[in-house]
């Protein structure tokens, strides 16, 4: 059984359009389409988005009075999303959001193929059915998420006030976001090839900075692909906290927050995370100088190593700044614990 058609929205540029077609369209685009900046950007990022019927992936590009833009937006199929009995950690909660520490294996909002057990239905039996309703059926609360197999922290806003004020922070990038990821390789400011790398770069203390476009994989749409023209900017930076040969612990902050953007950076770096089936490629961890057994663990890793380790914010009602963290979990620790023996 098929899904809804998309629909195309047309959209002639006004009088005056400015320098950038993104901000020419947010004023044009009729407001009963719903379209903000930010789902606007993803529109360019998948080609969705046609300019006098030719493909626009640059929303920077200049626009001219007249212009005939056509955005394709595919229809979200509605899920039926009901209150979940399921345990959340909770680290605080007021009257306008909630921080959780979402565990490894859930899905952070419902969608036709996971339609029960995420974040959503456990927040919405937690809550009584209070959640910002600006997200939609399907993501009520929802200001920002992590992948099913990456642990770590989430704010949810309970209140359409926190909503707006959350997501404004998001969009400009002001939200402080630290990840734990063990990695391939140990990334090396000294290292010739990461230095002649496209979008690589080295900051003071050894930051590794990874500057690239993101978009959808042209053959994979479950993947996001590097571009150094089109998509959506992207600024990933890493510092290794600890190095054993093979592998690394490596501390990741986001100046951007696109979908997959950590393992897709790091994996353009050369240095994938352990476990990451999707872009990690064929590395493999060899057991000289840490014993077959912890190697075979090291490859066998089920899941992308990466935990959201801490997050930063300032409330959106009450203007108090808000920090947050939470230690690595089960699987990352007790690999970590193994690589510390095998370095001593």
């Amino acid at each position: 059984m098929s899904g809804p058609s998309p629909k195309i929205i047309t959209v002639h540029i006004g009088p005056e359009p400015g320098k950038r077609l993104d901000k020419a369209l947010a004023r044009d685009v009729p407001e009963a389409a719903s379209l903000s900046r930010s789902r606007l950007a993803r529109l360019f990022a998948e080609g969705a988005v046609r300019v006098n019927g030719a493909v626009a992936t640059d929303a920077r590009a200049k626009p001219a009075e007249g212009d005939l833009v056509e955005i394709t937006v595919e229809e979200a199929v509605e899920v039926d999303t009901r209150p979940e009995d399921i345990p959340l950690e909770i680290l605080h909660e007021d009257a306008d959001l909630i921080v959780v520490n979402k565990p490894v294996g859930m899905v952070v909002h419902p969608a036709p193929g996971t339609p029960s057990g995420t974040l959503v239905n456990a927040l919405l039996h937690h809550f009584g059915g209070n959640l910002s309703g600006i997200g939609g059926e399907k993501r009520p609360g929802i200001v920002h998420r992590i992948d099913k197999d990456t642990s770590g922290l989430l704010v949810v806003a309970k209140s359409d006030t926190a909503h707006h004020g959350l997501a404004a922070q998001f969009e400009a990038h002001s939200v402080a976001r630290h990840y734990l990821a063990i990695c391939h390789g140990v990334p090396d400011a000294s290292d010739p090839r990461l230095r002649g790398l496209p979008g690589v770069s080295f900051e003071a203390a050894g930051v590794l900075k990874i500057t690239t476009q993101l978009a959808r994989h042209k053959t994979d749409r479950q993947r996001q692909a590097v571009l150094f023209n089109g998509g959506r900017h992207a600024v990933t930076r890493a510092r290794v906290e600890e190095g054993f040969g093979a592998v690394a612990l490596i501390n990741c902050w986001l100046e951007t927050g696109r979908t997959h953007q950590i393992r897709v950076h790091l994996s353009h770096a050369g240095h994938a995370l352990i476990g990451d089936q999707t872009y990690g490629g064929r590395r493999w961890v060899s057991a000289k100088g840490m014993g077959e057994a912890l190697a075979a663990d090291l490859n066998a890793f089920p899941r992308q190593a990466l935990h959201a380790a801490s997050l930063g914010f300032v409330h959106p009602v009450s203007g108090a700044r808000l920090s947050f963290s939470a230690p690595l979990p089960e699987d990352m620790a007790q690999l970590l614990h193994r690589l510390r023996e095998a370095a001593s």
